[in-house]
């Protein structure tokens, strides 16, 4: 009966020695799969930011570095002021988005031509525009753009955006009109903005 009793200690011994060491076993296995999952992700990171090449930074006149783009945006802003609708959303994406200067105002291209057609249209002259170029390793090209504007309407705007090679020459996949606020008077506007709500 002692001999039993020996034998069942040993065997409790032995599952409670093969119970830590699967769970050391286990453990280990983790690490290791942890180990290989972060540097997955840490070499697919890598790999995106690598398809980005640096952007380079490019300004100067409208025309130029970027002839057809600048023109793309020119056409842009001498369609709204002839209320010429079809050419002017024939310049962006189907899929583009409008930001206007409202906060309301983030519109599909279907919901900002629903605000546009009526109008009698708006005129924007361009004071100066900056272009920043990108360039992924598939090739793809992409412009990121601001420009200064004036108008009788508001006087000094701002527009910003971006512009998409594609098979049909430039187009706007993005564009936002803003109001620049001097720093001077930022926080009474702001203020009146609090007022609003």
């Amino acid at each position: 009966m002692a001999r039993l009793a020996n034998t069942l200690d040993q065997a409790k011994n032995y599952n409670r020695f093969i119970s830590v060491s699967s769970a050391n076993a286990l453990f280990k296995t983790w690490v290791i799969a942890l180990t290989v999952i972060t540097s997955a992700s840490l070499v697919t990171v890598q790999a995106y930011a690598a398809q980005v090449t640096a952007p380079q930074l490019t300004t100067g006149k409208p025309s130029k570095p970027f002839p057809k783009a600048a023109a793309v945006l020119d056409q842009l802003h001498q369609a709204a002021t002839r209320a010429d609708w079809d050419t002017y959303f024939s310049l962006y994406l189907p899929e583009a988005v409008f930001i206007g200067t409202d906060a309301t105002e983030h519109w599909s291209m279907s919901e900002f031509e629903g605000y546009a057609r009526p109008t009698d249209g708006w005129e924007y002259t361009v004071k100066n525009r900056v272009f920043v170029s990108v360039k992924t390793q598939k090739n793809d090209r992409v412009l990121m753009f601001d420009e200064l504007l004036d108008s009788a309407s508001y006087g000094l705007s701002r527009g910003t955006g971006t512009l998409i090679k594609t098979d049909s020459g430039w187009k706007i996949a993005q564009y936002h009109l803003s109001f620049p606020i001097p720093n001077e008077i930022a926080k009474e506007i702001t203020a009146r903005i609090k007022s609003e709500k």
